[in-house]
């Protein structure tokens, strides 16, 4: 495996994500934008959309999923700062869509909001290259992977050929509350699965030792 190289910031990738903020092809979408740091990664995760909190800290999993999130993150090496210094923050689409209309959670973005969004996703897929994408949630697994359950898919390593090379994929369920799914069987082995298979992966443990460098 080449050698880890992050770079931070990037210059193509500041201007690539004021564009993005500037962005406003969707009407029904609750703006600000938020996105990640501008962090060159061989890893990417790739959330759904922001919650309705997320404009308060203007970043991803800024709020109670996140806590979630990064707890997992952090029973294998990582903790929030860390994360977030080292892996590139993406999402299905980056602004709040909104309250589901019909029940509870966040309403479900549109097909064409999708298509919309999906501009700058596939840009910075060209632009970092990665070597592994972290899939968080359905909406975001939908996209590279074809399964109709979480279970088909969570605890095992997928690879797919991503703008012109091969790149593995490792879905994770949502970290919700609202989500039992991560907290029952099988969704609670397959989650623990998913997190060994990450925490073994040459790229993580690269992270891991460029943590242990920097002090």
């Amino acid at each position: 495996m080449p050698q880890l190289t992050i770079i931070n910031p990037s210059s193509e990738l500041i201007t690539h994500q004021a564009q993005l903020r500037a962005c406003t092809l969707c009407p029904n979408m609750i703006r600000p934008v938020i996105t990640g740091q501008p962090v060159m990664s061989p890893i990417m995760l790739i959330g759904q959309a922001p919650g309705i909190h997320e404009a308060k800290v203007m970043r991803p999993f800024g709020w109670t999923a996140g806590k979630t999130l990064f707890q997992w993150f952090s029973s294998i090496g990582l903790d929030e700062s860390d994360f977030r210094e080292r892996v590139y923050m993406a999402a299905v689409c980056r602004c709040f869509p909104g309250k589901n209309p019909q029940g509870s959670g966040d309403r479900l973005p549109s097909e064409e909001e999708i298509s919309h969004c999906a501009r700058w996703l596939d840009a910075e897929l060209r632009l970092m290259q990665p070597q592994l994408l972290i899939l968080v949630g359905k909406l975001a697994i939908k996209q590279f992977l074809s399964a109709k359950k979480l279970e088909d898919v969570v605890g095992k390593m997928h690879q797919r050929q991503l703008a012109g090379k091969r790149v593995e994929l490792l879905p994770l369920p949502h970290p919700s509350g609202l989500s039992t799914w991560p907290r029952t069987e099988p969704g609670k082995t397959l989650l623990r699965q998913a997190l060994q298979i990450l925490q073994d992966h040459p790229v993580w443990q690269q992270l891991l030792e460029a943590k242990l460098k920097a002090g």
